[in-house]
């Protein structure tokens, strides 16, 4: 799967046109209108990056990007009508990436949201596209696994939901979570292949598999 972004816009035709540029871009789109239920899209699909309008109905921007922070380090944009330093600043200590005051270009905006994930991306991988655990590194560039110096075929689901779990260590992440990123929404299975697909994934990942802990009741976590 691509770049997936979350888009949390209460007026509905900035969220189109915002929408409609990140699609052609290549991104796959999540969309809400309110703060609320913003936090139960990010649980359920975990998107690359969020891009969150600070006023908004039941929840503004600044206590979902307090709520997400206590999740993970995914990018956060923020979209304010207001260019007060202070709004600015507050955002920045709540852990707010960038801020984009209207009116702006969605053309714009998609540019900086993907020199932000390039800088996101690059922080996370010092060698720019390599991520090492024990014995194991994964090349990001070839979507290649090796193990103890050897190649390991991994399928590209496989390769993906192991990805998943590099890119949000230490959380946890549910079946549905899980399913929704590296299967899509469409998908019209049950989460019991996410239990199949990382039981062969432990297997693969021989003696590196015990990063991968079952969370009874819940999911998977990566440490």
């Amino acid at each position: 799967m691509g770049k997936t972004v979350l888009l949390v816009e209460d007026e509905v035709r900035i969220r189109e046109v915002v929408a409609d540029y990140f699609k052609k871009d290549g991104w796959e789109v999540y969309e809400t209108d309110n703060g609320s239920s913003a936090i139960d899209w990010y649980d359920a699909v975990y998107p690359d990056l969020v891009i969150l309008d600070i006023m908004m109905p039941q929840m503004d921007g600044f206590a979902v990007t307090k709520q997400v922070r206590k999740r993970s380090g995914v990018p956060i944009i923020l979209l304010t009508a207001r260019s007060s330093d202070d709004d600015k600043i507050h955002g920045f200590e709540l852990g707010a990436d960038e801020y984009v005051t209207k009116p702006f270009s969605p053309k714009v905006l998609v540019a900086r949201a993907n020199s932000l994930m390039k800088r996101a991306t690059e922080h996370y991988l010092p060698t720019g596209h390599m991520i090492s655990f024990g014995q194991a590194i994964v090349n990001m560039k070839s979507h290649q696994l090796q193990l103890e110096g050897k190649q390991v075929e991994l399928t590209p689901k496989e390769y993906e939901l192991l990805v998943f779990l590099l890119h949000h260590k230490n959380n946890v992440l549910s079946r549905e979570a899980i399913l929704n990123h590296v299967w899509g929404l469409d998908f019209d299975g049950d989460s019991r292949v996410v239990d199949t697909h990382i039981k062969k994934l432990r297997a693969k990942l021989s003696c590196e598999s015990h990063h991968i802990k079952t969370v009874i009741g819940t999911g998977y976590k990566f440490e």
